[in-house]
């Protein structure tokens, strides 16, 4: 398989989504591990399918950073480093948190109300120990966060980077301690988004993040 492989044009998108969900969870469930090959033949078996929709659902996953395309070997599943973390995590905190401030004031009351109802669901997950549904939970509200911002200029920038860090935020909620804080913060941040407090919600993004880059390093060091 060349990289030439890959850019084909897409067919059947709603399949590969399909796809590409699949297998976003057997890597953020340690099935598919950093630096294994993804297997091709197998996925397609597994999934009762042709190659055509898994290298559809493998260029979606290389755009968000759960594997690259590598001449000669096909998709690896990525493995970030610690510094290259480092370098992104700060940018993007300081993204959201602009986000935030902007959110307090241009959010309607009916963006802030969904977004408290996520909140409610992100504690459930935590409660039932579903990790997978907890991390989609928690991207709709970053994601509704820069939404309600109204600020297309700082969502571009930021879905450019946030991509790079999407595998390493699953990641940095892997410890009980760490899950539980990072629970307890998404409701700090969401009180604040009600009370349209714009500096204490911008702080509290800047932190969160800063606070998953904090866990995330630590694993990978402990590793």
């Amino acid at each position: 398989m060349s990289l030439l492989d890959f850019e084909k044009p897409l067919v059947r998108p709603a399949l590969s989504a399909e796809i590409s969900n699949r297998m976003r969870r057997m890597i953020m469930e340690g099935e598919l591990k950093p630096g294994e090959k993804v297997p091709e033949k197998a996925l397609t078996e597994r999934f009762g399918v042709s190659r055509t929709p898994v290298r559809e659902a493998v260029k979606i996953l290389a755009h968000e950073g759960f594997v690259e395309l590598v001449q000669n070997r096909g998709a690896i599943v990525a493995h970030q480093t610690t510094d290259e973390l480092r370098e992104l995590f700060p940018v993007i905190a300081a993204l959201e948190g602009a986000a935030g401030e902007i959110a307090a004031v241009n959010a309607s009351k009916g963006k802030i109300a969904a977004l408290g109802d996520l909140v409610v669901q992100l504690r459930q997950a935590y409660e039932a120990a579903d990790r997978p549904a907890y991390f989609e939970i928690n991207q709709k509200i970053h994601r509704g966060i820069l939404e309600a911002a109204g600020n297309q200029t700082l969502a571009r920038h930021h879905e450019l980077l946030a991509s790079r860090i999407f595998r390493a935020r699953y990641q940095a909620n892997l410890s009980t301690d760490r899950w539980l804080a990072a629970t307890e913060e998404h409701e700090a941040i969401q009180a604040a988004l009600e009370a349209r407090e714009g500096k204490r919600l911008g702080e509290l993004m800047r932190e969160h993040l800063m606070h998953k880059l904090t866990a995330l390093t630590r694993a990978m060091a402990a590793d």
